[in-house]
């Protein structure tokens, strides 16, 4: 028998995923210390790997529009509305 509440001590404590979230490093809403963990993003029940900013309790993400850049060379961002969960893979 193995003892589950020692594995579950061990490990670090992981932050709790915000309810706003941008991994560009710019803006106010990146938090660099989620990103130490690989963080998943399902979107209308469908998992999304291209997600650059998301929002729970608006119920949005942001994804590139193809490859399409701005002027500084980022790429250019449409908001999909829809039913946002965010989860550590």
């Amino acid at each position: 028998m193995t003892d589950t509440t020692t594995t579950l001590t061990s490990c670090p404590a992981v932050p709790a995923l915000p309810d706003r979230l941008s991994a560009d490093t710019r803006s106010p809403f990146h938090i660099a210390a989620v990103f130490e963990r690989d963080v998943g993003i399902k979107f209308n029940d469908k998992d999304r790997h291209d997600v650059e900013e998301y929002c729970i309790s608006e119920g949005w993400v942001k994804v590139p529009a193809g490859k399409a850049l701005d002027r500084k060379g980022h790429p250019l961002l449409i908001k999909l509305k829809g039913r946002v969960e965010a989860f550590y893979r």
